[in-house]
């Protein structure tokens, strides 16, 4: 496995993300148990959650899962770079979601409750507060840091703008800020790359990529599924909708003799911005299956059918549009 730094931080972290959101309404709890120590055994590090996962408001379903894995011991919590997400509604009161100080402070010591753990290693604002100051936000997330509940502050489906702002009063109170931001990133969805990407690489923000392979899209979307997103009635019609990129995708993966969904992820990691795409295995299987994408290195060549198949915005904005 390769580590690489989380931004501009000094923590390292494994070149893929162990995703959890499957953990409790789709992989049973003894199956999730035995994911995380596989993952473990492959040297994967890096472990993304969010107080949401598990879809029962306020229970942290999959949170409590991850807690009750740390609890066995045997170097489990000290092996894992830690990551959670605050913002989704945990409740029916008006201040059980969105990113107040309040409700950081609240969730925070919640999800510390269910991970059963002391520290929040990476602390995730799960979508950007357009209600909220920056001032507040900083303010709550330092009282964090200096409590030693969290260690490092990431955000999730920001704007390059949110990142530029963040950061820019983060500086003016001598404050770290943001060390990842996490979007929707894959060879079908490229937007990121106008203006998130660049003002990740410009402040040293690790870019997280989720939903690598685009709800299934990018795995082997045209045989057919009996079980997983491929089956949803939206994906379908993504499917359709994007036939033929996908009959030309698929034809140069068999070309290649890889299987779509690791010629999709080692896409990815070829992409300097990215630290670490973010995998969700509901099974054993597909987590095995997934680590030939760390030794499946992209030629030139196909690097640029790629980009013909799935043409980005035109790389970083203002050019991408503009003389």
């Amino acid at each position: 496995m390769e580590y690489v730094h989380l931004g501009r931080a000094g923590v390292k972290v494994s070149r893929l993300c162990l995703g959890t959101m499957n953990f409790g309404p789709e992989t049973s709890e003894a199956d999730s148990f035995a994911i995380m120590d596989r993952a473990l055994e492959l040297g994967i590090n890096f472990f993304d959650t969010a107080d949401v996962y598990g879809w029962k408001a306020g229970e942290g379903w999959t949170e409590q899962i991850l807690g009750r894995w740390f609890a066995q011991g045997g170097g489990r919590r000290e092996k894992v770079v830690l990551a959670t997400k605050v913002f989704g509604r945990m409740g029916d009161w008006p201040n059980q979601s969105r990113v107040s100080a309040l409700h950081i402070k609240r969730a925070c010591e919640a999800s510390l409750r269910r991970l059963q753990t002391d520290c929040i290693d990476l602390y995730q604002m799960h979508h950007v507060d357009r209600e909220t100051p920056w001032e507040e936000i900083w303010q709550a997330m330092e009282q964090l840091v200096r409590e030693g509940k969290v260690l490092y502050v990431g955000s999730s489906n920001f704007a390059g703008w949110h990142l530029a702002q963040a950061q820019e009063l983060a500086r003016s109170r001598h404050f770290l800020g943001l060390v990842s931001e996490q979007s929707l990133y894959n060879l079908n969805e490229r937007t990121v790359e106008l203006e998130v990407i660049p003002a990740c690489e410009a402040y040293g923000i690790g870019l997280i990529p989720w939903s690598p392979l685009a709800r299934g899209l990018l795995a082997g979307s045209l045989e057919p599924a009996k079980v997983g997103r491929r089956t949803h009635a939206d994906v379908k019609k993504d499917i359709e909708t994007s036939r033929p990129k996908l009959e030309a995708y698929e034809a140069l993966c068999r070309q290649l003799g890889e299987r779509p969904a690791d010629v999709a992820l080692s896409w990815l990691l070829h992409q300097k911005a990215v630290t670490s795409p973010i995998i969700g295995p509901r099974t054993m299987e597909q987590l095995n299956g997934t680590m030939r994408v760390l030794s499946l290195t992209l030629s030139q060549e196909t690097l640029k059918r790629l980009d013909e198949i799935f043409p980005g915005p035109g790389g970083p904005a203002p050019e991408a549009y503009a003389w």
